[in-house]
């Protein structure tokens, strides 16, 4: 029975999700709710979500491809408003129209964050495409060398490799959270634990630390952060091991706890293998993104500065 605090500061064991979501429903107060304003909101979630249909493609894009395509599109958007403005302005005016270079590029990227938002991208996706523009824009008018450009994407590969086929950015988490990882794997007995994305091996190197009984991995599929917690690990004498590659490749039979802080994106795929692979007792855990249709058996809320963990114990 694992004892936690919910961010109302209230005390309680949690047996099952359905016993969290009893005590979330008693510990949230009550609001009341204008029917007229919800009829408004409802109406306009409703617009959206058609508006988002006839957008987005029936087939599965990587969002790298989707985010090339979107661009495009905006590209096209701000030629044909600037076709038709300076059309209406010739005719009615007798002038021509005279736009900026940074109005040009601020429209390119209001139209393509518009976009990203009505295909349903996600939120960082959309901050992408709206500072993408405007980025390109500031460092041409720098007249940046071309050999920092060349540094900047070599240091940008090695970083984020294939984040844009994984749909994996990189998350590092905090010591609270190696915290309560460590309190809720079982403690009677050593375990063999790996963390999928170990990214800089903080996690897995505190793991190792707190659990010198038992086997603690980590895998990367990054370089640059890979080669980063393997040195670290070497200096600071860590039992941890760290492995560069894909979880995918991995048994996870042979694992008693399976850390993740991966992205929405990618949960759908970690079940899909862990169901399959993983034992009978054995342990799930996910940093602050939850598998959708399947419920936890532990969920520890979190706060401001904390994201929420959730537990599932294979049957």
């Amino acid at each position: 029975m694992q004892k936690v605090f919910n961010k109302y500061g209230l005390k309680y064991d949690v047996k099952s999700s359905l016993a969290q979501s009893r005590l979330e429903y008693k510990a949230q107060p009550q609001k009341r709710v204008d029917k007229q304003s919800f009829y408004k909101e409802s109406l306009l979630k409703s617009a959206v979500n058609k508006l988002r249909m006839t957008v987005r493609p029936n087939m599965r894009l990587v969002p790298a491809t989707l985010a090339v395509l979107i661009q495009c599109a905006a590209l096209l958007i701000v030629a044909a408003v600037i076709w038709i403005v300076n059309f209406a302005v010739t005719v009615y005016f007798g002038a021509n129209l005279n736009i900026s270079i940074f109005t040009l590029v601020l429209m390119q990227a209001l139209f393509a964050a518009t976009l990203s938002y009505l295909a349903g991208m996600a939120t960082w996706w959309r901050w992408i495409h709206l500072c993408f523009p405007l980025t390109a824009w500031i460092m041409f008018q720098w007249h940046i060398p071309n050999a920092v450009y060349l540094v900047g994407f070599v240091i940008s590969l090695s970083l984020f490799w294939t984040t844009f086929r994984t749909q994996v950015p990189f998350f590092p988490s905090r010591p609270v959270v190696w915290q309560q990882v460590a309190n809720i794997i079982p403690q009677d007995n050593p375990v063999r634990l790996i963390d999928i994305g170990s990214g800089l091996g903080d996690m897995s190197m505190y793991m190792a630390k707190t659990r010198p009984d038992s086997q603690i991995e980590g895998i990367e599929i990054a370089p640059l952060p890979w080669v980063i917690s393997f040195i670290r690990a070497k200096f600071r004498r860590s039992s941890a091991k760290f492995i560069l590659g894909n979880y995918q490749a991995l048994d996870f039979a042979n694992y008693d706890v399976i850390f993740a802080y991966l992205s929405p994106a990618a949960m759908r795929m970690l079940w899909d293998k862990a169901s399959k692979e993983m034992r009978p007792g054995s342990l799930l855990i996910s940093l602050e993104f939850e598998i959708p249709g399947v419920p936890e058996n532990i969920r520890i809320l979190g706060n401001k500065n904390t994201p929420e963990i959730y537990v599932w114990k294979i049957a």
